[in-house]
């Protein structure tokens, strides 16, 4: 990895000369790269910008920048950034980060920037209501986090962190004011989630009209030439684009990828929805939540998180159409190839293994075992290996349907569990909660 500090937490004087304000940048030594169409080719995959007219014209643009960088031997300089609201990144993370790892195999210079100023308000462009604020200490602290969790797609050998609080926190009112000058109140009231809080009535409170201020100068302080970021982000790029102008720098070419839906098959995938899937659970939690994704989604998962090539895809999508392929099965290829991409090919089998025992009422290997000296009513022995928090709540679970018995559901809260010497018995608690029962030594 590119050697870089703990940030100091301290605030610093802000200086007066604006354009002095960016980190500097080390010209990298000259390298080769691959034919320009072969980096077409992967590099354009899955570029989306609602927008026929802004993809010509982009994809004119990068073009010209990967003949350039053939020429010179110069790499070119390509970031994404990432505000640390919560402390894990989940799959929609990783779909522009993996496109960062193109960049990187291609060999290009990429910038993985942790938003922690930028994260202390909170990108407005996919909500309907204002995000709450947080500290920089907070953003820092998450910040760590998320650079540990980054390794699992980029290169850490290759990549450079950088935090944009190094220099948005040095601007001055005056800086603030001329980023400001180059937009009017018109262009960001018709933006669709301000225009619908404007017709509601809700508040746009003023400092939200920062952000894509704030994320554009991030283009201007890494002197960048590609930034990547989601379909929802086309305005904040698009400024970056703008204000690099207004100092004088190339417009940074800008690639934006569909969003992906989380696993309610509707919204877009967060945290603070609830419908993520974080890279930092259990291999076993991943492949769960992937098989019980909606059938709609498989395309959405199969194009942004796989390392599928498009031909497997439509092949894997046709067979599906014709009847050949189960919507089951396709979720089986999916959890397998993602579980593997963030911890093996072992894993992945033990996961898929795993799943087939569930489904068959078999606890997973990794279940916790309880050990039985005797016969013990349900209720208990629930709570005593800590699978309800309650034994009132144990009892509702059974009433509801929601506990399973050798993988028969159990109806009776009066019933006892007994176990024979050498044998195995398995209790599930819901979906994902298992329990192997064994008898005492």
């Amino acid at each position: 990895m590119t050697p870089d500090k703990t940030p100091q937490r301290t605030a610093r004087a802000p200086r007066t000369d604006f354009a002095s304000q960016a980190p500097s940048v080390i010209e990298p030594p000259a390298r080769t790269f691959p034919p320009v169409e072969e980096q077409m080719r992967i590099l354009m995959r899955g570029v989306d910008f609602g927008d026929e007219q802004t993809r010509v014209n982009m994809e004119k643009e990068l073009r010209q920048r990967l003949e350039r960088s053939r020429q010179t031997g110069k790499p070119l300089r390509v970031y994404c950034g990432f505000d640390p609201t919560s402390t894990d990144l989940h799959l929609g993370h990783t779909v522009p980060m993996r496109k960062l790892r193109q960049f990187q195999e291609l060999g290009h210079e990429v910038v993985f920037l942790i938003g922690t100023f930028t994260g202390t308000i909170g990108d407005p462009s996919d909500k309907e209501a204002a995000r709450r604020q947080q500290t920089l200490e907070e953003a820092l602290e998450k910040a760590e986090s998320f650079k540990e969790q980054a390794w699992k797609i980029l290169d850490p050998e290759k990549t450079v962190v950088k935090y944009n609080h190094e220099w948005l926190a040095k601007l001055t009112f005056p800086d603030v004011i001329h980023l400001a000058s180059l937009f009017t109140v018109q262009q960001f009231l018709a933006r669709e989630n301000f225009t619908l809080r404007y017709e509601k009535g809700d508040p746009i409170w003023l400092h939200e009209f920062f952000y894509a201020l704030m994320q554009g100068y991030d283009a201007v302080a890494l002197r960048t030439d590609v930034q990547i970021g989601g379909t929802d982000q086309l305005f904040n790029l698009m400024a970056g684009r703008k204000i690099m102008e207004a100092f004088g720098l190339p417009p940074q070419t800008v690639l934006t990828f569909p969003i992906l839906v989380g696993t309610d098959g509707v919204l877009r995938m967060s945290k603070s929805t609830g419908n993520y899937i974080g890279i930092n659970e259990s291999p076993g939690v991943i492949y769960t939540k992937v098989l019980n994704l909606p059938d709609t989604v498989i395309r959405n998962y199969a194009e942004l998180v796989t390392r599928w090539s498009q031909e497997e895809i439509d092949a894997m999508m046709a067979a599906l159409e014709r009847g050949e392929l189960s919507p089951q099965e396709a979720k089986h290829r999916l959890a397998w190839e993602i579980v593997s991409i963030f911890y093996g090919d072992e894993a992945a089998d033990r996961a898929a293994e795993d799943a087939r025992r569930m489904h068959q009422g078999a606890a997973p290997s990794d279940a916790p075992i309880f050990a039985l000296a005797e016969e013990m009513p349900i209720l208990e022995l629930l709570h005593k290996a800590r699978l309800v928090s309650s034994k009132s709540e144990g009892r509702r679970l059974i009433q509801q349907g929601g506990v399973r018995l050798d993988g028969q559901r159990v109806t009776d809260v009066g019933a006892v569990v007994r176990v024979a010497p050498g044998q195995e018995r398995v209790i599930q608690v819901g979906k994902r909660k298992f329990l192997r029962v064994v008898p005492a030594a």
